[in-house]
């Protein structure tokens, strides 16, 4: 998927999704005048099995499926707003939030910009849910109420999937939930919705809401814009797995990294370190957010970083010391991480 796409709603692998999803964003295109005939091809449904309400699509047929609609009709939203909201509109609402000390902070702000792009909804983070717990909750217009029963359902899950998934990525955590409540009746496919999040969601709620463990929100984001722009060249499956670990696997690979810095240079010598296979290892790190080349790059900086400005080793020195051959590759390197050459990094401080 190209950059800035948003999630969708999906389920684990080897969970499936309703057909409905289909239905709606092949009637979204439709109602458009926008031939859907390219997009499910590329998604590799035939127009029989789309008509069949009963079955089911992978998580893969629903990401080409939605994101490209979402370019066709240039909306993020597939049709479901008053308004329409470009390609790219929810990776601006990642970037307006990586910048925040914590996670409170993060969705605080996620949830007020959004009611900027899209009044339909509005979107609430309580902090103080009783019981040390934190809610999202939303509270649609008329206009959205009075959708048709799928696109609502899509819509809403489609904003819940991708605020959660989006917390999760910013804290590099799973974030189990609480309680998920939905503000429409359990349609046939209600099997589909615990695999989406982890629980079994409360229907006929009067209105769409997430509830977890409030202590969340003072964790600080772990994510930076360089972590950001490779999250979304592909960011459905941010929802697609749950995340199974609190930073375990991630902040393993960093101790590795940190602690072999002139060892620890590719996939297999990482791999052999935690004895895991070199294809665990990647599929492991891309379930949370991460590559392996992001990791090493983070750690090297930030060791650089701090022997370049609580050191007066010489360049050359450093560039050994987190792992690089050559002093100039070492420079390159660093400017392409800070914008700036080793050396001025250095009288400049940080």
């Amino acid at each position: 998927m190209p950059p800035t796409a948003p999630p969708a709603p999906a389920s684990t692998p080897g969970h499936p999704l309703p057909m409905a999803y289909a239905q709606v964003i092949v009637q979204a295109m439709q109602a458009a005048a926008v031939s859907p005939s390219s997009a499910l091809r590329q998604a590799q449904i035939t127009p029989t099995q789309l008509q069949r309400s009963q079955a089911r699509l992978t998580a893969r047929q629903l990401e080409v499926l939605s994101g490209t609609a979402m370019q066709a009709l240039d909306d993020e939203a597939l049709g479901a707003f008053s308004r329409r909201l470009p390609w790219g509109s929810y990776g601006m609402l990642a970037r307006a939030s990586i910048s925040s000390a914590n996670l409170g902070l993060a969705m605080h702000r996620w949830c007020r910009h959004h009611g900027l792009i899209a009044p339909d909804l509005a979107l609430r983070l309580d902090s103080s849910a009783g019981g040390g717990s934190a809610q999202v909750e939303i509270q649609e217009g008329p206009e959205h109420a009075a959708l048709a029963a799928d696109a609502r359902e899509f819509s809403l899950v489609h904003l819940l999937r991708n605020l959660h998934g989006l917390a999760c990525w910013f804290v590099d955590s799973r974030i189990p939930l609480q309680a998920v409540q939905l503000p429409f009746a359990a349609p046939a496919h209600a099997g589909c919705f615990a695999p989406m999040f982890g629980t079994e969601p409360d229907f006929g709620a009067p209105r769409a809401a997430l509830r977890f463990d409030a202590g969340y929100l003072a964790l600080p984001l772990r994510r930076d814009e360089r972590s950001l722009n490779l999250m979304l060249q592909r960011a459905l499956p941010l929802t697609l797995v749950q995340y199974r670990r609190d930073r375990l696997l991630v902040e393993q690979v960093r101790q590795v990294m940190a602690a072999h810095p002139r060892v620890a240079r590719g996939a297999a010598e990482v791999a052999r370190a935690l004895n895991l296979s070199v294809r665990t290892l990647h599929r492991q790190l891309r379930e949370e957010g991460a590559s392996l080349q992001q990791l090493k790059d983070e750690v090297r900086f930030g060791r650089a970083s701090e022997l370049l400005w609580r050191s007066a080793r010489p360049i050359k020195q450093v560039a050994a010391a987190v792992g690089f051959e050559s002093e100039k590759s070492f420079i390159r390197a660093f400017k392409a991480w800070s914008g700036r050459s080793p050396g001025e990094f250095r009288s400049g401080g940080v």
